[in-house]
């Protein structure tokens, strides 16, 4: 069993940034990959970013390519989303969820945070 709990989420204008953070407790943090998906109102929730177990893997949605940078510390049971030039259509709530990044399937999930982009 792995609770994570997400932080970091808040207001910010078009063009700033953000950093989320997942703790999770426990003693399997490593053993999990780690992603970050994102559901905005009226929306399905969609892929972000996942990372491998060891951080040699990264992948990201086409969307925040080159804008988001997704990095875990396993000492920590800490998992990062690094958020840059953000865009009024990156708002949404934030989750992030421990699982498989071979098979794309996460069994573990956050309670989420809001980010808002004000344009």
């Amino acid at each position: 069993q792995v609770q994570l709990v997400e932080s970091g989420g808040g207001l910010v204008q078009a063009g700033g940034s953000l950093r989320l953070s997942c703790a999770a407790s426990g003693h399997t943090f490593s053993s999990y990959a780690m992603a970050w998906f994102r559901q905005a109102p009226g929306k399905e929730r969609e892929f972000v970013a996942a990372i491998s177990r060891a951080a040699v893997t990264k992948s990201y949605a086409d969307s925040v390519k080159g804008r988001f940078t997704i990095s875990r510390d396993n000492d920590d049971n800490t998992v990062y989303l690094e958020m840059n030039s953000l865009k009024p259509e990156d708002t949404a709530v934030y989750y992030c969820a421990a699982g498989s990044i071979v098979i794309m399937r996460f069994v573990y999930w956050g309670q989420g945070t809001q980010v808002t982009v004000s344009s």
